[in-house]
């Protein structure tokens, strides 16, 4: 309880605040809340899984005498690249490196050539100390909340740094680790003498990850040798006819505005010209009858029915969305997931972090595949390279045509493609003939641009022209971002729209989505039926509280606690380990991701706390204490705080490693020093 003289009257706060009771809040110099945390800026500085595809920073006018963008030098626009570029993770690294090989008790055919130490003893006694991940029983609610995990209980052989009290929690998984003499648990399985063959057995159908591309089809799609005849058939199909006897037809642009000016309707290649002109001109409400796009109802009677009535979906999302999250929040009652957001053109590249990016764990019952492209000529051939590659392990794979990210958006992908109707049918149709068996689900938003929402009119025809599987709309446009509410009222019509067309049309109706600001089970069911859509597709409010599905599934409102929630942070480092590895670079791979998910996590007010329910997702908290001083640790915006929790699981942080959040408004003690 705090003194007399530290309390504040909550409504002596203004608007916007999270309502918490008095006897929990603050004193600072002002009764003002924290500053509410920048998701514009993080969803702009995104980069998914290390993969720098984050926004472009372009400089802001009058700063100081700065370049602007277009003045810089070619290689002054490579270094500024992405927002977060001052956010570097590189792998940390054993001081002594062992050779894979030797690690796992095998010979080295490359012997004195191998740039790496043969040489176990020396390796075992400069490797760090054995990490021990304790359990949430062994915690306190106050200082210092942990046991001590810088002293190794039980030494074993002749190097102190191995602890047989560990356990490994990939060898508890899955009966053996990979990893060998390198795993930072290597005290759980060194002593064993032989790997557990029942849990291989059962790792075999349930612990394993799934969706690996082979090498040699890596090097076929670099190489631009990967069959690929149902995208290429389709893309001749579709390549503009020019017709021989007809004079070739000038299209003016410029004389669009002039009074009375009426083109000739061209072909081939200037017709395309004419089609792109209007769409960005006119945001798509002049090409409903485009030539170049299918013009009846196309359904593909072969594709899986998705029954989604019902059940709850997280969100595909960047850098926090990995695989061990994931199969956190599928433990908390997600049912659908999808993976983050993939580059078409990297996934034909070859690109070995793209495709990690469909790597799917069994536990995921209904999982799909999100990819971002801006033409037919990505897009398809993609489609038709992840029918090939998982016809079984991938139930449907999602077109991403709502991500409002600068990068994405300027090369006409995601967001963009809403305003590329015709472009978008013959993505839409071409990806559904070479997914096959697969459905096709498309997400948007409500439109580009404020006061220009085009979705009521493109989402009927995704549905029963172009016949996609599901869609999902996000209520808010391009433009908004998360600057205001999400408008459901707007999503309602846009379901009403396609309910007619799809009667009108005598076709089954297929599940629709929306999503914005579902943050409590009383706000979900709330949204589903005042809008009539199928469930709501949950982005921020999961990464606040990965809980919110249970809160869904059970209809209440969980005042979890602090020790609960560490408890799901312990289940994360375990879920991270068996995903990133149980090496040096897998533990602080794991503990960057922690971080990444903290950073988010620790907006979350105790509803235990709030005089009113139920909590609302753009609510500013301001500062508060906890009803213990665990709970007070996990609400902390410090991200030095962050990685005093990846500590608690994983052990002291290497003096190499440092976490910056994705935007300073994160964490008001950032390594600049601000309080």
């Amino acid at each position: 309880m705090a003194s007399g003289e530290n309390k504040v009257k909550t409504s002596t706060l203004p608007p916007g605040t999270a309502p918490i009771k008095a006897e929990f809040l603050l004193q600072r110099s002002s009764p003002q809340p924290l500053a509410n945390p920048d998701d514009d800026a993080a969803e702009r500085g995104a980069q998914s899984s290390g993969r720098g595809t984050g926004d472009r920073a372009d400089p802001e006018p009058g700063t100081g005498g700065k370049k602007s963008w277009k003045n810089k030098s070619k290689a002054e626009k490579r270094a500024q690249r992405g927002q977060n570029t001052g956010r570097r993770f590189g792998k940390v690294r054993d001081e002594l490196e062992l050779c894979w090989r030797v690690a796992n008790g095998a010979a080295c055919d490359l012997g004195t050539e191998c740039r790496f130490s043969h040489d176990i003893d020396a390796y075992l006694a400069a490797k760090p100390q054995d990490l021990r991940i304790p359990y949430v029983s062994e915690f306190s609610e106050s200082l210092p909340f942990g046991p001590d995990l810088s002293a190794v209980s039980k030494p074993h052989l002749r190097h102190p740094n191995v602890d047989t009290a560990t356990q490994c929690p990939i060898f508890a998984e899955v009966g053996e680790c990979r990893y060998g003499y390198k795993c930072r648990f290597l005290g759980g399985h060194v002593q064993e003498g032989s790997e557990d063959e029942t849990k291989k057995a059962h790792a075999a159908l349930t612990g394993h990850e799934m969706n690996f591309i082979g090498a040699e089809n890596q090097k076929r799609l670099r190489a631009k040798r990967y069959p690929l005849p149902i995208a290429t058939q389709y893309l001749r199909d579709i390549e503009p006819k020019p017709t021989k006897s007809a004079p070739p037809v000038v299209f003016d642009a410029s004389r669009l505005d002039e009074p009375g000016y009426t083109p000739e309707v061209p072909t081939g290649e200037a017709k395309m010209e004419v089609d792109e002109t209007l769409e960005k001109r006119t945001g798509d409400q002049n090409l409903e009858a485009a030539e170049d796009t299918p013009d009846v109802p196309v359904r593909f009677s072969e594709k899986k029915r998705l029954n989604w009535k019902g059940k709850t979906y997280l969100a595909p999302l960047t850098t926090v969305g990995n695989l061990p999250f994931r199969r956190l929040c599928v433990k908390l009652g997600a049912d659908i997931t999808c993976g983050e957001m993939g580059l078409a053109p990297s996934f034909l590249a070859g690109s070995r972090e793209e495709w990690s990016l469909v790597r799917r764990h069994p536990s995921e019952t209904m999982f799909g595949v999100q990819v971002a492209g801006n033409k037919p000529n990505v897009l398809v051939p993609t489609a038709e390279v992840l029918a090939k590659e998982f016809p079984n392990t991938i139930d449907f794979v999602d077109l991403n045509c709502g991500c409002p990210i600068d990068l994405v958006f300027k090369a006409g992908s995601g967001s963009a493609l809403m305003d590329a109707a015709g472009k978008l049918g013959r993505i839409v149709v071409g990806m559904q003939k070479a997914l096959g068996e697969i459905p096709l689900t498309v997400k948007m938003r409500t439109g580009v641009k404020d006061g220009k929402n085009n979705a009521h009119k493109l989402m009927p025809r995704v549905a029963t022209e172009w016949g996609a599987s599901a869609m999902t709309i996000h209520g808010r446009t391009r433009q908004q971002r998360y600057t205001r509410l999400a408008d459901w009222d707007y999503i309602k019509q846009c379901v009403e729209a396609v309910k007619v067309k799809e009667e009108e049309e005598d076709l089954a109706p297929i599940p629709i989505f929306g999503g914005g600001d579902a943050f409590s089970s009383q706000d979900y069911w709330g949204k589903v039926d005042h809008s009539g859509v199928d469930g709501v597709m949950i982005a921020r409010g999961a990464l606040i509280k990965p809980w919110v599905f249970t809160e869904v599934k059970e209809r209440r409102e969980w005042d979890i606690s602090a020790r609960e929630r560490l408890d799901l942070i312990r289940d994360y480092v375990d879920f991270g380990l068996n995903h990133f590895g149980s090496d040096t670079t897998g533990v602080n791979a794991t503990r960057r991701y922690l971080c990444e998910a903290l950073s988010f996590q620790y907006r979350y007010v105790p509803i235990g706390l709030l005089e009113t329910l139920p909590p609302k997702i753009n609510e500013r908290a301001p500062a508060f204490k906890g009803r213990n001083e665990l709970e007070t640790l996990l609400a902390s915006p410090d991200s030095n705080d962050w990685v005093k929790i990846s500590e608690m699981f994983l052990g002291p942080s290497p003096a190499s490693w440092s976490f910056t959040p994705k935007h300073k408004s994160n964490a008001y003690n950032n390594e600049e020093g601000q309080g």
